[in-house]
Protein backbone atom coordinates (compact mmCIF):
# COMPACT_ATOMS: atom_id res chain seq x y z
CA UNK A 1 0.00 0.00 0.00
CA UNK A 2 2.78 2.68 0.83
CA UNK A 3 4.21 2.05 -2.79
CA UNK A 4 1.06 2.88 -4.66
CA UNK A 5 -0.10 6.23 -2.74
CA UNK A 6 1.42 9.49 -3.51
CA UNK A 7 -0.38 11.72 -1.57
CA UNK A 8 -2.65 11.65 1.96
CA UNK A 9 -5.33 13.95 2.05
CA UNK A 10 -5.67 14.54 6.11
CA UNK A 11 -9.56 16.24 7.07
CA UNK A 12 -10.21 16.88 10.67
CA UNK A 13 -13.79 17.21 11.07
CA UNK A 14 -15.76 18.44 14.31
CA UNK A 15 -19.89 18.07 13.18
CA UNK A 16 -19.02 18.52 9.63
CA UNK A 17 -21.70 16.30 8.27
CA UNK A 18 -22.94 19.24 5.48
CA UNK A 19 -20.04 20.14 4.10
CA UNK A 20 -17.91 17.03 3.35
CA UNK A 21 -20.01 15.33 0.52
CA UNK A 22 -19.16 18.44 -1.55
CA UNK A 23 -15.69 18.87 -0.14
CA UNK A 24 -14.68 15.39 -1.09
CA UNK A 25 -16.58 15.76 -4.68
CA UNK A 26 -13.77 18.71 -4.93
CA UNK A 27 -10.96 16.02 -4.16
CA UNK A 28 -11.73 13.22 -6.34
CA UNK A 29 -12.02 15.96 -9.12
CA UNK A 30 -8.87 17.86 -7.96
CA UNK A 31 -6.86 14.56 -7.71
CA UNK A 32 -8.07 12.43 -10.72
CA UNK A 33 -4.47 12.04 -12.07
CA UNK A 34 -3.20 11.05 -8.77
CA UNK A 35 -2.11 8.00 -6.57
CA UNK A 36 -4.34 8.90 -3.48
CA UNK A 37 -5.98 8.26 -0.50
CA UNK A 38 -8.25 10.60 1.87
CA UNK A 39 -8.49 10.10 6.02
CA UNK A 40 -11.04 12.23 7.14
CA UNK A 41 -11.12 11.90 11.36
CA UNK A 42 -14.90 12.17 12.85
CA UNK A 43 -13.38 14.28 15.77
CA UNK A 44 -16.19 13.47 18.53
CA UNK A 45 -19.27 14.70 16.58
CA UNK A 46 -22.85 14.67 17.29
CA UNK A 47 -24.15 15.35 14.03
CA UNK A 48 -24.00 13.04 12.36
CA UNK A 49 -20.32 13.37 10.52
CA UNK A 50 -19.39 9.92 10.55
CA UNK A 51 -22.50 8.31 9.79
CA UNK A 52 -22.33 11.19 6.47
CA UNK A 53 -19.19 9.50 5.67
CA UNK A 54 -19.54 5.75 5.94
CA UNK A 55 -22.57 7.00 3.61
CA UNK A 56 -20.33 8.47 0.94
CA UNK A 57 -17.85 5.62 1.36
CA UNK A 58 -20.50 3.26 0.96
CA UNK A 59 -21.65 5.07 -2.54
CA UNK A 60 -18.36 4.42 -3.98
CA UNK A 61 -15.68 6.98 -2.55
CA UNK A 62 -13.11 4.09 -2.31
CA UNK A 63 -10.29 6.72 -1.30
CA UNK A 64 -11.88 7.05 1.65
CA UNK A 65 -10.67 6.69 5.43
CA UNK A 66 -12.43 6.96 8.06
CA UNK A 67 -11.10 7.61 11.43
CA UNK A 68 -13.03 8.26 15.00
CA UNK A 69 -12.68 10.51 18.06
CA UNK A 70 -15.19 9.15 20.91
CA UNK A 71 -14.69 12.85 22.39
CA UNK A 72 -12.90 15.67 20.58
CA UNK A 73 -9.51 15.72 20.70
CA UNK A 74 -8.50 19.06 18.62
CA UNK A 75 -7.07 19.17 15.47
CA UNK A 76 -3.78 18.66 16.17
CA UNK A 77 -4.39 14.91 17.83
CA UNK A 78 -6.76 14.15 14.91
CA UNK A 79 -4.21 15.60 11.86
CA UNK A 80 -0.95 13.38 14.28
CA UNK A 81 -3.45 10.02 14.41
CA UNK A 82 -4.26 10.11 10.52
CA UNK A 83 -0.72 10.57 9.93
CA UNK A 84 0.07 7.77 11.74
CA UNK A 85 -2.15 5.69 9.02
CA UNK A 86 -1.62 7.30 6.09
CA UNK A 87 0.19 5.33 3.53
CA UNK A 88 1.44 8.37 0.83
CA UNK A 89 5.22 10.26 1.05
CA UNK A 90 3.26 13.58 1.05
CA UNK A 91 0.27 14.50 3.65
CA UNK A 92 -2.22 17.20 2.05
CA UNK A 93 -4.11 18.43 5.52
CA UNK A 94 -7.46 20.65 4.92
CA UNK A 95 -9.90 22.00 6.81
CA UNK A 96 -13.32 19.80 6.89
CA UNK A 97 -15.32 23.05 6.45
CA UNK A 98 -14.82 23.60 3.04
CA UNK A 99 -13.18 26.76 3.06
CA UNK A 100 -9.88 25.34 1.94
CA UNK A 101 -9.66 24.48 -2.09
CA UNK A 102 -8.84 20.86 -3.13
CA UNK A 103 -7.85 22.52 -6.34
CA UNK A 104 -4.51 23.69 -4.90
CA UNK A 105 -2.64 19.99 -4.04
CA UNK A 106 -2.16 20.25 -7.60
CA UNK A 107 -0.26 22.87 -7.54
CA UNK A 108 1.42 22.56 -4.16
CA UNK A 109 2.47 18.84 -5.58
CA UNK A 110 4.18 20.49 -8.73
CA UNK A 111 5.89 22.45 -6.16
CA UNK A 112 7.80 19.53 -4.86
CA UNK A 113 8.26 18.01 -8.10
CA UNK A 114 10.09 20.33 -10.22
CA UNK A 115 12.88 18.17 -10.98
CA UNK A 116 15.46 20.96 -10.75
CA UNK A 117 16.93 19.08 -7.38
CA UNK A 118 16.28 21.48 -4.95
CA UNK A 119 13.09 20.14 -4.63
CA UNK A 120 14.26 17.32 -3.13
CA UNK A 121 15.09 19.51 -0.13
CA UNK A 122 11.52 20.87 0.56
CA UNK A 123 9.68 19.13 3.43
CA UNK A 124 6.91 21.85 3.43
CA UNK A 125 5.05 23.79 1.35
CA UNK A 126 2.73 26.08 3.28
CA UNK A 127 -0.78 27.76 2.25
CA UNK A 128 -1.55 31.68 2.66
CA UNK A 129 -4.65 32.49 2.42
CA UNK A 130 -4.42 36.12 0.51
CA UNK A 131 -8.01 37.00 0.07
CA UNK A 132 -9.50 35.47 3.55
CA UNK A 133 -13.14 34.92 3.76
CA UNK A 134 -13.47 35.48 7.59
CA UNK A 135 -15.07 37.00 10.26
CA UNK A 136 -13.52 40.60 11.31
CA UNK A 137 -12.79 39.15 14.41
CA UNK A 138 -11.45 36.09 13.21
CA UNK A 139 -9.18 37.83 10.67
CA UNK A 140 -7.96 40.54 14.08
CA UNK A 141 -6.92 37.61 15.96
CA UNK A 142 -5.25 36.23 13.45
CA UNK A 143 -2.94 38.79 12.63
CA UNK A 144 -1.96 39.56 16.38
CA UNK A 145 -1.06 35.77 16.77
CA UNK A 146 0.85 35.78 13.58
CA UNK A 147 2.57 39.01 14.17
CA UNK A 148 3.93 37.72 17.65
CA UNK A 149 4.94 34.46 16.48
CA UNK A 150 6.96 35.90 13.50
CA UNK A 151 8.70 37.88 16.07
CA UNK A 152 9.13 35.45 18.09
CA UNK A 153 10.17 32.39 16.16
CA UNK A 154 11.32 34.14 13.01
CA UNK A 155 9.55 31.75 10.69
CA UNK A 156 8.98 33.07 7.78
CA UNK A 157 5.36 32.55 7.57
CA UNK A 158 2.49 35.14 6.68
CA UNK A 159 -0.25 32.46 7.72
CA UNK A 160 0.55 29.88 9.70
CA UNK A 161 -2.98 28.96 10.83
CA UNK A 162 -3.98 28.25 7.01
CA UNK A 163 -5.45 24.61 7.43
CA UNK A 164 -3.87 23.58 3.66
CA UNK A 165 -0.46 22.65 4.27
CA UNK A 166 1.44 19.79 2.06
CA UNK A 167 3.80 18.24 4.17
CA UNK A 168 6.41 15.08 3.72
CA UNK A 169 4.86 12.32 5.82
CA UNK A 170 8.31 11.35 7.19
CA UNK A 171 9.16 14.92 8.18
CA UNK A 172 6.05 15.25 10.00
CA UNK A 173 6.49 12.40 12.11
CA UNK A 174 9.65 13.65 13.43
CA UNK A 175 8.47 16.49 14.97
CA UNK A 176 7.37 16.35 18.93
CA UNK A 177 4.03 16.33 19.32
CA UNK A 178 1.89 18.27 21.51
CA UNK A 179 -1.98 19.82 21.23
CA UNK A 180 -2.29 22.97 19.31
CA UNK A 181 0.90 21.67 17.30
CA UNK A 182 -0.63 22.04 14.00
CA UNK A 183 0.06 26.37 14.55
CA UNK A 184 3.40 25.64 14.38
CA UNK A 185 4.72 23.48 12.02
CA UNK A 186 6.53 25.83 9.68
CA UNK A 187 8.63 26.74 12.87
CA UNK A 188 9.19 23.08 13.39
CA UNK A 189 9.89 21.75 10.26
CA UNK A 190 12.69 24.69 9.76
CA UNK A 191 14.43 23.81 12.83
CA UNK A 192 14.36 20.37 12.25
CA UNK A 193 16.33 21.48 8.86
CA UNK A 194 13.63 21.01 6.50
CA UNK A 195 13.30 23.82 3.84
CA UNK A 196 9.62 25.50 3.15
CA UNK A 197 8.20 27.35 0.62
CA UNK A 198 4.73 29.59 1.02
CA UNK A 199 2.40 28.70 -1.83
CA UNK A 200 -0.94 31.69 -2.37
CA UNK A 201 -4.36 29.58 -2.31
CA UNK A 202 -7.73 30.39 -2.63
CA UNK A 203 -9.88 30.51 0.32
CA UNK A 204 -13.45 30.29 0.56
CA UNK A 205 -16.72 31.00 2.73
CA UNK A 206 -17.63 28.76 5.00
CA UNK A 207 -20.41 26.16 3.37
CA UNK A 208 -22.34 25.61 6.04
CA UNK A 209 -22.50 25.40 10.13
CA UNK A 210 -20.11 27.57 12.19
CA UNK A 211 -16.49 27.29 13.23
CA UNK A 212 -15.57 24.36 16.10
CA UNK A 213 -11.64 25.49 16.82
CA UNK A 214 -12.31 28.59 18.60
CA UNK A 215 -11.40 32.69 17.99
CA UNK A 216 -10.25 34.18 20.94
CA UNK A 217 -9.91 31.92 23.57
CA UNK A 218 -7.81 29.79 20.93
CA UNK A 219 -5.44 32.79 20.17
CA UNK A 220 -5.07 33.36 24.06
CA UNK A 221 -3.90 29.60 24.47
CA UNK A 222 -1.69 29.84 21.01
CA UNK A 223 0.42 32.55 23.33
CA UNK A 224 1.17 29.94 25.70
CA UNK A 225 1.94 27.58 23.27
CA UNK A 226 3.83 30.18 21.54
CA UNK A 227 6.33 30.37 24.12
CA UNK A 228 6.38 26.72 24.88
CA UNK A 229 7.22 26.09 20.92
CA UNK A 230 10.02 28.93 21.59
CA UNK A 231 11.50 27.28 24.68
CA UNK A 232 11.78 24.09 22.43
CA UNK A 233 13.10 25.28 19.63
CA UNK A 234 15.77 27.02 21.56
CA UNK A 235 16.56 23.30 23.14
CA UNK A 236 17.00 22.09 19.78
CA UNK A 237 19.98 21.11 18.60
CA UNK A 238 20.02 19.69 14.79
CA UNK A 239 21.96 21.93 12.88
CA UNK A 240 24.99 20.03 12.79
CA UNK A 241 24.57 16.47 11.37
CA UNK A 242 27.17 13.47 12.34
CA UNK A 243 29.61 11.96 9.69
CA UNK A 244 29.86 8.06 10.27
CA UNK A 245 33.39 6.99 10.40
CA UNK A 246 33.98 4.08 8.44
CA UNK A 247 37.90 3.76 9.46
CA UNK A 248 39.62 0.60 10.41
CA UNK A 249 38.41 -1.54 12.86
Amino acid sequence: MHNTIDVSVLIPAKNEAANLGPLLAEIQAALSGERYEVIVVDDGSTDGTLDALTALRQAGFHELRILSHRVSLGQSTSIYHAAHKANGRWLATLDGDGQNDPADIPGMLACVRDGDGASSEIKLVAGHRVHRQDTASKRWASRFANGLRRRLLRDATPDTGCGIKLIERRAFLALPYFDHMHRFIPALIQRHGGKMLVHPVNHRPRGAGTSKYGNLDRALVGILDLVGVWWLIRRTRLEVTPVEYEGEA
